[in-house]
């Protein structure tokens, strides 16, 4: 807990936007907006003590990518490294060299948290309310910022939890339990039996770090209540090195990214529209990779069709090989409880544990928390609806970037900050200084994460809606998007205004053709 610190605020720093969060969603945003405006005064500021987001938060063993990263990397930054499918610690050095290439570290603030955001249709700026930590964790100084335009790239998961169901007789358990997102620096496992509860990205990464290389454990058990789909994928793209040996590096990399995102995109879309002929390919890829005689269709065949929660990928297979040479398990079943040398199943089944491991998933939280108002209104972004997905209903000059679900991330945050540049371009030629999207009363929705994962059905009442049609509907993929994002700037359920034609508290109904 931060500790108390009484401090008055000191003057209000005027800027023209504010990008929350240096993940690889705010550090993209900076590059963008500096180059679409080289005069605009344009801060980042981050809660933690240093960059990177996700990529330096977790430090589990064996943490990476689950997309390849040419297309989880920048459009204006090449992924120089061989490896296609990256662990975190290249991944980090990528978002470093990105900052410095471009001059991005002079923008941004660390350890600075913002707390809450007080929107004015008077003054058309938010008022920022920011906590700035000492090198201790406590709140040094406590600041007001006041900003034309917010730009969110704080991801959609709490950093200082994550989802942990209750077991009962946890407290029971002699050895050690650790949740992934608050992994121990420097924990010895080795010669150890560890049971991993959960089957999702998350596992599929941990069980091959830890069964394998020096200082593995002893036997690795991944229990699971119900199977996922896993796929083994290339760790190395042969034919991302040949277009880059043919057509250099730049060139190279823009063929590699627009080849990954068809390739994807068709792979997507082939399982979703063919879905009992997409269960029956992964099922003979799986049986193929696993020991002979493995029980498949118990440990391996999830109830629900591909893509109906994202899949999991194993480079190379390292997820099949450990359990092909007898350094890992696989146990599909229901706990009943942890017991003090391991855990109890349903079944009746015991497993030996020293170590418990819970892969269990993330608590959803979006803007990090921050307490928003409209004109003295408290805001409950459940309450609004996704434009284009950037734009929030009833939220004026807020953007918001949240990535795909079936394809790279940082895919759609490219095209966001496009928009989002067009979007500002646009209000400067016609003077405007707000610009708010207006849904449909009674228009139809649906939760903006449309996954039946765990984590997007626990924060179904927490995260804003989507429509079922464009532009307020979440477009799924790539190809989608870039047709949307690259259109007409706008339509009539954007609403532009200035001081000069709006009164405070009611925003103007004034727009233009795009």
């Amino acid at each position: 807990m931060k500790k108390p610190h009484h401090q008055a605020p000191t003057a209000v720093e005027e800027l023209d936007v504010v990008i929350i969060g240096a993940g690889i969603t705010g550090i993209g945003a900076a590059h963008y907006i500096t180059q679409a405006f080289p005069g605009r005064r344009v801060t980042v500021l981050e809660g933690r003590a240093d960059i990177g987001g996700t990529w330096d938060l977790f430090r589990y063993p064996g943490i990476r990518s689950d997309s390849d990263l040419h297309t989880f990397g920048y459009e204006f930054k090449p992924w120089k490294d061989r490896s296609a499918i990256a662990d975190a610690p290249l991944i980090r050095n990528y978002l470093h060299e990105t900052v410095q290439e471009h001059d991005l570290e002079r923008l941004i603030r660390l350890r600075h948290r913002v707390v809450a955001a007080a929107w004015s249709s008077a003054e058309a700026a938010w008022t920022l309310d920011v906590e700035v930590d000492g090198p201790d964790g406590a709140v040094a100084e406590r600041k007001q910022i006041r900003t034309n335009w917010v730009f969110a790239g704080t991801g959609y998961y709490r950093y200082d939890e994550g989802y942990t169901p209750h077991f009962e007789g946890r407290e029971d358990f002699e050895g050690e339990i650790i949740h992934p997102q608050h992994w121990p620096e420097g924990f010895d496992y080795a010669g150890k039996d560890v049971v991993v509860i959960g089957s999702g990205a998350t596992a599929v990464t941990l069980i091959p770090s830890m069964a394998s290389g020096p200082g593995a454990a002893a036997h690795v058990t991944m229990l699971q209540r119900t199977p996922t789909y896993i796929l083994s994928f290339p760790r190395v793209d042969s034919l991302a090195l040949l277009l880059t040996r043919l057509f250099g590096e730049r060139r190279g990399y823009a063929l590699t990214r627009f080849k990954n995102i068809w390739l994807d995109r068709a792979t997507v879309v082939g399982l979703r529209k063919f879905p009992r002929a997409g269960r029956a390919l992964i099922r003979r890829v799986n049986k193929r990779l696993l020991p002979k005689g493995f029980d498949v269709d118990t440990h391996f065949n999830p109830p629900y069709d591909p893509w109906d929660q994202r899949l999991c990928l194993a480079p190379d297979g390292d997820f099949f090989t450990t359990i092909r040479d007898g350094k890992a398990s696989v146990v599909t079943d229901k706990i009943e409880r942890f017991t003090r040398t391991g855990v109890l199943l349903e079944s009746g089944r015991h497993l030996e544990a020293d170590v418990i491991v819970t892969a269990t998933g993330l608590n959803m939280r979006l803007f990090g928390g921050i307490q928003l108002t409209v004109d003295g209104r408290s805001v409950d972004v459940a309450d609004s609806v996704s434009y284009r997905g950037m734009l929030l209903s009833g939220i004026p000059n807020w953007a918001m970037a949240v990535g795909y679900t079936t394809s790279s991330w940082t895919l759609k945050i490219g095209l966001i900050c496009r928009y989002f540049t067009r979007l500002l371009a646009h209000m400067d030629a016609a003077g405007y200084d707000a610009a708010v999207a207006v849904a449909e009363p009674g228009m139809e929705t649906r939760p903006v994460m449309d996954l039946s994962a765990g984590y997007a059905q626990r924060a179904a009442g927490i995260i804003p809606r989507q429509g079922t049609k464009a532009p307020w509907r979440m477009a799924l993929a790539y190809p989608e998007d870039a047709k949307l994002l690259r259109g007409p700037l706008f339509d009539d359920s954007v609403h532009f205004s200035s001081r000069a034609d709006r009164t405070v508290g009611e925003p103007s109904a004034v727009h233009a053709d795009a």
